[in-house]
């Protein structure tokens, strides 16, 4: 079974790139060669999609905004998010891609098999490297989530 950590956000936007740095922090963890990859994207929707073809399972690790306090971990599955903003109108939301992969015959992890671990943001707006501390603060959390995921995989 082969698994994808992913973690997505903008570099250069202060809690955007919490998914960046909980990938960056559990590369640490995850040994090299083995069934699980870590990586690292600025991509959603349709790219996203692409990303995940011909992986069993996945982790993806994104910012999210759904007004609780910032830093608060959420773990969902693509079904539990009713809608979802994509980086350009031109693309689709995650859940979206994932049936339209599925029905052009691409081997996609099926959306039980899909773990949303999403951060609470705070700003993400200003141009930073670092996430605000709230934020910050999760990034520890959020790794032991994505490791404790993968553990109960047999990954």
């Amino acid at each position: 079974m082969k698994t994808l950590v992913i973690g997505l956000g903008s570099p250069l936007l202060c809690d955007d790139s919490v998914g960046l740095k909980v990938a960056r922090e559990v590369r640490r963890h995850v040994a090299v060669g083995g069934s699980v990859e870590v990586e690292e994207d600025v991509r959603g929707g349709l790219q996203l999609m692409e990303r995940l073809a011909g992986y069993d399972r996945a982790i993806i690790v994104d910012a999210i905004l759904t007004g609780a306090a910032p830093g608060t971990i959420h773990q969902l599955t693509p079904d539990d998010i009713p809608t979802q903003r994509s980086a350009s109108q031109h693309d689709v939301n995650l859940p979206t891609a994932l049936e339209l992969g599925r029905q052009l015959g691409v081997h996609l992890p099926q959306s039980k098999d899909i773990l949303l671990v999403g951060i609470e943001a705070d700003d993400i707006m200003t141009f930073s490297e670092e996430c605000t501390p709230p934020v910050a603060a999760a990034i520890p959390k959020a790794v032991d989530i994505v490791l404790n995921a993968l553990r109960e995989q047999g990954a």
